[in-house]
């Protein structure tokens, strides 16, 4: 089964390629909806963060209130790497099954989609990795256009995050969506018609003798690698 690798920056248009994804019957696991399930009440995560936070950071139902929490890790970065080593692990094992309950299933490939898919280092577990990008300017007028939002808003939100020219670094296909929405829809048909290639026949292998599934992964962790430090030697990316 092909893992694949969904990614982007805010307002380059991820979700949209996402749900293409699916109207095509294809698989996307969100971790955006994962990373709500695993603080639900009665979670391993929410006792964590009790644990670490307080009970004030609950609902009187006993939901987690996101938004005192995030009062409470604003411009603390101890605070915010601890509730990062609660959450990334908690949100990586849900990954991990869900990739597992669509390989039980026979699934041909999969797309997980993560908005910090380079920055949490879950790209190297990646059969291919998918960038949705569009320039910088486009970016930010998309960005103040969907939130109403500034310049300088729209700006200090983007600069916060790394620069989608640098996680095109690590793309082996990258959706260009600076255009229609008819011209993205164009290069997630022809994507899925390259994934499907190259999940070729191993797909179904895999599934019926586990262990080539296995050093499949070891494979394209080493490759990955390998074509990591490659990309450093030849050093910035300087834009498609």
């Amino acid at each position: 089964m092909a893992v694949v690798g969904l990614t982007g920056g805010i307002a380059t248009g991820k979700s949209t390629v996402s749900t293409l994804f699916k109207s095509r019957q294809i698989p996307v696991i969100d971790a955006d909806v994962l990373a709500r399930e695993v603080v639900q009440p009665g979670t391993k995560g929410l006792t964590q963060i009790v644990a670490s936070f307080g009970s004030e950071v609950l609902f009187p139902d006993g939901t987690l209130d996101r938004k005192k929490l995030g009062a409470i890790i604003f411009n603390n970065e101890v605070k915010r790497k601890k509730l990062n080593s609660i959450i990334h692990p908690a949100v990586s094992r849900a990954i991990l099954w869900n990739v597992f309950l669509c390989w039980l299933r026979g699934e041909k490939l999969c797309v997980v989609d993560v908005p910090l898919l380079i920055e949490g280092g879950l790209w190297k577990w990646m059969g291919k990795v998918v960038v949705v990008y569009c320039s910088a300017d486009i970016q930010l007028q998309r960005l103040m256009t969907r939130d109403n939002s500034s310049r300088e808003d729209a700006s200090a939100r983007l600069n916060s995050q790394l620069p989608i020219a640098q996680k095109v670094e690590y793309a082996d296909i990258v959706l260009d969506n600076s255009g229609t929405v008819q011209d993205l829809e164009q290069q997630v048909r022809l994507c899925l018609v390259k994934l499907e290639r190259i999940a070729g026949w191993s797909w179904r292998f895999s599934w019926l003798f586990p262990p080539f599934a296995l050093v499949s992964m070891l494979w394209t962790l080493g490759w990955r690698s390998v074509k990591r430090s490659r990309r450093q030697s030849r050093g910035p990316f300087k834009g498609i």
